[in-house]
């Protein structure tokens, strides 16, 4: 029996390595089973390479995971090379050296870096992130080896003496600690192995589970049918060739669906479409990307895309990897390139993370410039679950920002769809103001705003749909990119003054009548958030119309989903302005009311209609409201 004390540099590593080596001590378990799979692709490769005896064809080398709760023990048992009493003492006693690295430097082929995924070391003390006593029984693969038993507490010191193994390979025997109980617990097991080993290239066994089938005999229960049979078979956790381990040519649409459910087992809704990621040059990338149906919604949440090395589940957090809008989307990256175990401020300045968020961005672009290309018809129709995302990314990338002109589309309240050149040529010089710059009126909420939009389609205007959170920032950002087109929201202003054009509208009130009729009006409304004023306009046209400053409301706008230097806007108060159309016969009827108590009556009738039409009137107000038109009607 050999005893010693692992070589390590400090005396406080085992302390480092119990407490702070990982933040969850879960990753435990992702860590050893890693190092089994690692140790299966050694003996594939090695087999493959001639250093080794060839495999038996029929050869069991999947891992197993055995779980005794009277014992209080968890076994991670693999078939693979296997170590002998010097592999151990080298690559478990001292911490430094990695057998992973000395595999890689005298195996230099693109298999035997495929095969390498988790590395002994400090990933392999993990165990006492849990464990109080963890064991290695191990028989090397290379013949006439004698199996090792290597037997450490959590203390530096460590025993190896001689073991009975009957095949080649590892177990790892975790006896659990006393404060880590919930590691013995079965649904906690399959938990982890779900998270971060569905996905291992070697098939994972924990336990077995049940299926019913017809019995093997065919007997047939009293009404003549085939009983069902409860069948026991191994619980195999994992899936070990994913689609996107696959090229492109081998896969049908059906089953990119497929693994789509496999990875949101709860999501009901198909994707819109994918893209397939497969790149070996500058760097290792692979990957499936999908396009949820996001609507109107934005839900920017940045735990829906998988990072993977090598098929090992490494985190739901790809923040710094890919560009900020491709957090909407789902699927899954992986890649062997990406730094994992190193600070997210690190992953900033990495360059070949860089290159790969890069890449991915261009591809996204490409994939959506393609399908407009190819299908505009359905590219139109899924306009609205694909404009967001790609509002999002132009608001945020200006690369993207860039190719992004090639498919960017404007809908207007007819369901049509233009690109920008498109748009142009539609509206011509009606929508052109006096300045000669094109003028394209918006709505965000066409149901909300009909009144408005109707007042505009009169008109001959053509009226784009701008909804959502982004709204306000997109129009912005595409004033700033289109120098020749402004926007204005329908309920900016009075039809008459949306476009402003060179003609000049005649009056029928003089400024002493406007004088006699504003105080009246004034007090129709509450408060001091609401200014009137008086235009001359057709006398078609509203008698009262409401609007909001387009400068005001978009920067309060802006600053309320994040708004950067918007900040003072969103304390200030609402502030309408009350537009008097002077044309209008209600201006003459109100001027000629004689009656005090009457003149105001209609005034407030008439500033409560157009509150009513903006969504403004409301609570008590309303109810009074509602409350005299009932009573009219007696």
């Amino acid at each position: 029996m050999q005893t010693g004390s692992i070589n390590v540099q400090t005396e406080n590593i085992f302390p480092i390595i119990k407490k702070f080596l990982y933040s969850d001590h879960e990753i435990f378990l992702r860590e050893l089973v890693s190092n089994a799979v690692d140790a299966t692709q050694k003996r594939k490769t090695l087999a493959k390479l001639g250093e080794i005896s060839a495999l038996d064809e029929q050869a069991n080398t999947q891992i197993d995971l055995l779980l005794d709760e009277e014992a209080k023990t968890l076994t991670i048992r693999d078939r693979g090379i296997g170590m002998t009493a010097e592999e151990i003492d080298k690559y478990i006693n001292q911490i430094a050296f990695s057998g992973a690295t000395e595999f890689l430097d005298k195996y230099k082929g693109d298999e035997a870096k495929t095969a390498i995924i988790g590395h002994f070391g400090l990933g392999f003390y993990s165990a006492f992130m849990v464990a109080k006593e963890v064991e290695i029984v191990s028989l090397s693969q290379r013949e006439g080896s004698q199996a090792v038993r290597w037997t450490c507490d959590g203390s530096p010191n460590y025993t190896i003496d001689d073991a009975e193994k009957a095949e080649a390979g590892t177990d790892i025997i975790l006896h659990i600690a006393d404060d880590s109980t919930e590691f013995l617990e079965k649904s906690r097991i399959e938990g982890i192995l779900n998270k971060y080993c569905k996905f291992m290239p070697v098939d994972i066994v924990f336990g077995t589970r049940s299926r019913w089938e017809d019995d093997p005999d065919g007997k047939k229960d009293e009404d003549g049918n085939i009983e069902r049979v409860e069948v026991e078979e191994p619980n195999v956790i994992n899936k070990t060739a994913p689609a996107w381990t696959k090229a492109p040519a081998d896969l049908e649409d059906e089953d990119y669906k497929t693994f789509y459910k496999d990875l949101y087992p709860m999501n009901f809704e198909d994707p819109l479409f994918h893209i397939h990621l497969n790149v070996d040059y500058p760097f290792n990338l692979t990957g499936i990307l999908y396009f949820p149906q996001l609507k109107k919604e934005m839900e920017l949440r940045r735990d829906k895309i998988h990072l993977y090395s090598n098929q090992v589940f490494i985190s739901d957090n790809v923040e710094n990897i890919v560009p900020d809008f491709l957090t909407l989307l789902h699927g899954v990256i992986d890649s062997p390139d990406i730094p994992l175990n190193v600070s997210r401020s690190y992953l900033q300045e990495d360059g070949n993370v860089k290159k790969i968020s890069g890449h991915i961005s261009k591809k996204v672009a490409d994939k959506l410039a393609s399908m407009f290309k190819k299908d505009r018809e359905t590219f139109e129709k899924q306009w609205d679950d694909l404009r967001i995302f790609i509002e999002y990314g132009m608001l945020t990338d200006e690369k993207f920002l860039e190719r992004a002109k090639k498919f960017m589309l404007f809908k207007d309240t007819s369901g049509k769809c233009h690109t920008h050149e498109e748009l142009i040529a539609l509206v011509g010089e009606t929508q052109k103001d006096k300045n000669n710059k094109i003028i394209l009126p918006y709505t965000a909420d066409a149901k909300a705003q009909h009144a408005y939009v109707q007042a505009a389609t009169d008109h001959g205007y053509n009226v784009l749909v701008m909804e959502g959170p982004l709204a306000a920032h997109v129009v912005q950002k595409l004033e700033e990119t289109y120098t020749d087109l402004q926007f204005k929201r329908v309920d900016s202003e009075v039809v008459d003054k949306l476009i402003e054009k060179d003609e000049v509208a005649t009056s029928a009130l003089d400024e002493k009548q406007e004088e006699v009729l504003k105080p009246v009006l004034e007090s129709a409304f509450p408060g001091d958030s609401y200014k009137v004023k008086f235009e001359a306009m057709s006398p078609t046209a509203a008698p009262i119309t409401i609007t909001r400053s387009e400068f005001m409301r978009r920067m309060k706008e802006q600053q309320a989903v994040g708004g950067g230097g918007f900040q003072m806007f969103g304390s200030l108060p609402d502030s309408y302005d009350v537009v008097v159309n002077a044309n209008h016969p209600f201006a003459q009827k109100l001027l000629g009311e004689t009656d005090d108590a009457q003149r105001t009556a209609i005034a407030k009738r008439a500033a409560d209609l157009a509150r009513l039409s903006q969504g403004l009137l409301e609570g008590e107000e309303l109810t009074a409201f509602v409350a005299e038109g009932y009573a009219a009607l007696a």
